[in-house]
């Protein structure tokens, strides 16, 4: 008897590990390899490759593909049709599986409809990657991306309101849950 959901049109390869609590939903694949925590909730057509990791809480919507290579830290939320690529180069003639470059999500982080991260950044602890960006570089912890490519568009809290755009240079208090920020190196903390 397991102790999560694997819905019957989905495949779960022997030797992948998934935790308590996790529904895996419609049409999805888990590769043998692949590292599932506890609590999580993969929606239809999500592909989870062997050396992924996936915390716990994590949240991926519809159609998203994690790669090998891919970190998903705790609380983190895939919206649908997001994208992560594991190559910077690719060709279908020219195998780069030895060029596969980690991407690391941060704990809480968001990351919008239909963005794309490309491989080898890393997104900071509760970032907010708004729908439709490309984001090519990493992204501070508690900040606010957007755009092709993504650019820094301010701070947002623990819970995703967004700050005032001057958070980082004199602190700030969020208005819907009360959580104070102070500067810190590279951006905001929570004080």
């Amino acid at each position: 008897m397991t102790d999560y959901f694997v819905h019957e049109s989905s495949y779960l390869d022997d030797g992948a590990v998934v935790g308590a609590g996790t529904k895996i939903w419609h049409f999805c694949h888990i590769m043998s390899g692949a590292v599932i925590g506890e609590r999580c909730n993969l929606g239809q057509n999500v592909v989870v490759m062997g050396g992924t990791r996936i915390g716990n809480n994590v949240k991926i919507q519809n159609n998203v593909s994690v790669y090998e290579g891919v970190e998903l830290a705790d609380d983190v939320f895939c919206g649908p049709s997001m994208v992560f690529t594991n190559v910077i180069n690719p060709r279908s003639h020219v195998s780069r599986k030895h060029e596969y470059r980690p991407t690391r999500v941060g704990r809480g982080a968001t990351i919008g409809a239909n963005a794309t991260v490309v491989c080898g950044v890393t997104l900071g602890a509760y970032a907010l990657v708004g729908a439709g960006a490309v984001v090519t570089h990493d992204v501070a912890p508690y900040a606010l991306v957007a755009g092709v490519p993504a650019r820094a568009m301010g701070w947002v809290c623990q819970c995703g309101e967004r700050l005032s755009d001057d958070a980082a240079l004199r602190g700030a208090r969020c208005h819907a849950c009360g959580t104070g920020y102070r500067p810190a190196e590279g951006g905001i903390a929570p004080v």
